[in-house]
């Protein structure tokens, strides 16, 4: 992570477009009710999921590349750990990436610094609501 606890505050107030890659339907999982959340405080959200769902209103594209660069500029991950180097070379090849967070409990050390090299903006391991909620 190469942003530090004081930046995530402009961070939020900076973009306030999110793609969350892998947004559930299931509003029993963080990658559903996270989006819903942030959704309710402002944010435009879309979400990048490779099955066509529909999510309470969300517009969903399959891929990250089919995503519009005013919302690709903030990509918030419902991923596994083992997934973020799949990820990161997604990223890298379609750019326009400006932030990468990795929501609580993800984290992949070479991932994230091949993202920084490339520079990306990265938070890990970091839950929206809870650093949205320490700021406003």
């Amino acid at each position: 992570m190469n942003v530090k606890d004081s930046e995530i505050k402009d961070i939020l107030v900076n973009y306030k477009k999110i793609a969350v890659y892998g947004l559930s339907h299931d509003p029993q999982k963080a990658s559903h009710y996270v989006p819903a959340y942030m959704r309710g405080q402002g944010w435009e959200i879309v979400g990048i999921y490779p099955k066509v769902h529909e999510v309470s209103g969300f517009t969903i594209y399959k891929s990250l590349s089919e995503v519009p660069l005013a919302f690709r500029k903030f990509v918030d991950v419902f991923r596994s750990s083992e997934s973020i180097p799949e990820v990161v070379d997604e990223i890298l090849s379609v750019g326009g990436v400006e932030i990468l967070w990795l929501q609580l409990g993800i984290s992949h050390p070479g991932a994230e610094t091949r993202a920084e090299k490339a520079g990306i903006r990265v938070v890990s391991n970091r839950c929206l609501i809870i650093e949205h909620k320490k700021y406003f």
